[in-house]
């Protein structure tokens, strides 16, 4: 996959977990908020040449990406995206606390997106 299909992979990403949400099948909506939160960082790893072919490669790049842009809250939301990964395995997530954490799946890939091309627009770089 180039930088821009991971890009726009992660945002079909967010709609789709929306919509699994509405429909009650919060195993695909956990997987595709993490899915969204991991293309993110694919797309902004592979653009710098980063590792990025595991998991701990790109929680990494997201530490990393927290350093380079005094921006906390990369590394953290990248967290929280990691507890939906779980959650997909063994729906450990109450409704309440995967309603409230999705805003920052959503914050965190907006945040790495606008990284691309240098920090330039994001979406519409290669």
């Amino acid at each position: 996959m180039l930088t821009q299909e991971h890009a726009q992979t992660a945002l079909d990403f967010l709609e789709k977990a929306d919509s699994y949400f509405e429909e009650g099948d919060q195993i695909q909506a956990s997987e595709k908020l993490w899915g969204a939160a991991a293309h993110a960082i694919l797309a902004v790893s592979i653009e710098r040449g980063w590792p990025h072919t595991s998991h701990p490669a790109m929680k990494r790049a997201a530490e990393r990406l927290s350093e380079e842009h005094g921006d906390s809250l990369i590394a953290s939301n990248f967290g929280v995206a990691e507890k939906y990964h779980i959650d997909f395995y063994h729906l450990a997530m109450t409704e309440e606390a995967w309603l409230a954490d999705r805003p920052k799946v959503r914050d965190v890939v907006t945040r790495v997106l606008a990284l691309r091309g240098g920090g330039r627009n994001g979406v519409g770089e290669e």
